[in-house]
């Protein structure tokens, strides 16, 4: 995933939901890589997340700027992230239980042909009823994103255990770094020449490419798995410690303001300046801060909790800066989202790994199925609150600021706390 920025792969996605993994790893197999050798397996997996990654990274940037362009609508952009997380939250379901039957080679396959009716209906596809395009459009992106999600997942939970584990995730940063840099502006250069029609047929050779390598990624399921997925999936059985239920309200207060973060970064970009070269030299911007907050991480000796301090100033500051919304102080906020939003996902989500990663395979993808619903609900009700955001000066977008302040000042004392019981029932276990 791609580390900061505008794009959804700035999350996710989960944005940040794999970073602690990088990070723990990148030292130690920094001073190995020279010697060190990579299946033939890891290497199309490999090839499977930088195709997936310069897809999601166009259509972070490039579809909504598409979407934007027509009337340079808050609210046209607002609905398609609505439909998209909508139909994610159930495509992480549904590919979640697909798993305890088939591969994630399925879920891969479904992800390119998603792609290909993504990029299909954009090319062709032209309605009176401007909502319900959108809907059409966003609905297949959402089915890619929740089953990639869910792929990610139980690839985690695999690799995570396993020797190819540290290869993996050290190249796939340098990957994801690369195309946060070098996709924007290719393709803002490839728009211009041909534009968006020329890019949206370009864009199947990277579908054509998922699609093949899915046929050579590991075949990785839940199906030997004792348990179905789905029996013990009530919340009092998959939350049965104090630091996993510390998680849930940290999880829908993080949800309102990383979402926040996410489009209104896009908005302001859009607002600057609509130019395809200026967005996408914004976004490198973006992710040339990311990388030198990940770079500062690594090289001071620094405890958790200072660096979550620090990021929640940057985030905090960041957030309202749009009070003053100028074209300069609107970039301004993306940097320091971006840097806060790094240090935040970084110590939150390393925290969260370290409690899950204590539970079985079947357990972790019970906690995760939990985990997208409850940042999506939130995800969700921040966009149906951004419906009624006409610009981002009026009362309804200053009301959204604040709203997403308090949860980002309340998400490190829900994390600390998770922390401190998970702390304390490891020393009990150790006793």
């Amino acid at each position: 995933m791609v580390i900061g920025g505008n794009g959804y792969s700035s999350y996710a996605g989960n944005q940040f939901a794999l970073i602690e993994c990088l990070l723990d790893v990148h030292e130690h197999s920094r001073r190995r890589m020279k010697g060190m050798q990579i299946s033939g397996q890891m290497k199309r997996l490999l090839l499977m997340n930088a195709a997936s990654t310069v897809i999601f990274n166009y259509i972070g940037i490039f579809v909504n700027l598409f979407i934007w362009e027509k009337n340079n609508n808050i609210s046209e952009v607002v609905w398609f992230n609505l439909i998209m997380f909508i139909t994610w939250t159930f495509a992480f379901a549904v590919g979640s239980r697909l798993l305890t039957s088939y591969t994630t080679r399925v879920l891969i396959r479904t992800n390119a042909v998603c792609g290909g009716v993504v990029f299909l209906l954009l090319s062709v596809l032209e309605l009176e009823n401007r909502l319900l395009w959108i809907t059409i459009i966003a609905i297949p992106i959402g089915v890619m994103w929740g089953f990639y999600a869910a792929a990610q997942n139980i690839t985690l939970s695999v690799y995570g255990k396993g020797k190819d584990f540290e290869q993996y995730f050290s190249i796939a940063n340098i990957i994801n770094q690369l195309v946060s840099i070098i996709n924007p502006i290719a393709f803002a250069l490839i728009i211009k020449w041909i534009g968006y029609s020329g890019s949206f047929l370009l864009m199947f050779v990277f579908v054509g490419l998922l699609l093949t390598v899915s046929f050579y990624i590991p075949t990785i399921t839940l199906a030997g798995e004792s348990v179905p997925l789905f029996r013990g999936i009530q919340f009092r059985l998959v939350f049965a410690t104090s630091a996993l239920r510390w998680m849930v309200p940290s999880l829908l207060a993080a949800g309102i303001f990383l979402q926040f973060q996410v489009l209104f970064a896009l908005v302001f970009t859009f607002s600057v300046s609509e130019d395809k070269l200026v967005i996408a030299m914004l976004n490198v911007l973006y992710a040339c801060f990311a990388i030198g907050a990940m770079m500062l991480y690594r090289r001071l000796k620094t405890r958790e909790g200072v660096w979550l301090a620090i990021g929640m100033i940057f985030v905090s500051v960041g957030i309202l800066l749009p009070l003053l919304p100028k074209a300069p102080i609107l970039i301004i906020s993306n940097i320091l989202t971006t840097i806060g939003m790094f240090y935040f996902g970084t110590v939150w989500n390393t925290r969260q790994f370290r409690i899950i990663a204590k539970q079985s395979a079947i357990q972790q993808a019970r906690i995760f199925l939990w985990r997208e619903c409850f940042l999506n609900a939130s995800r969700i009700l921040l966009l149906i609150l951004a419906l009624s955001v006409k610009d981002i000066r009026g009362g309804a977008f200053i009301f959204l600021i604040m709203l997403a302040l308090a949860c980002a000042l309340m998400v490190p004392y829900f994390s600390g706390k998770s922390t401190e019981a998970f702390e304390r029932q490891t020393e009990q276990e150790e006793s």
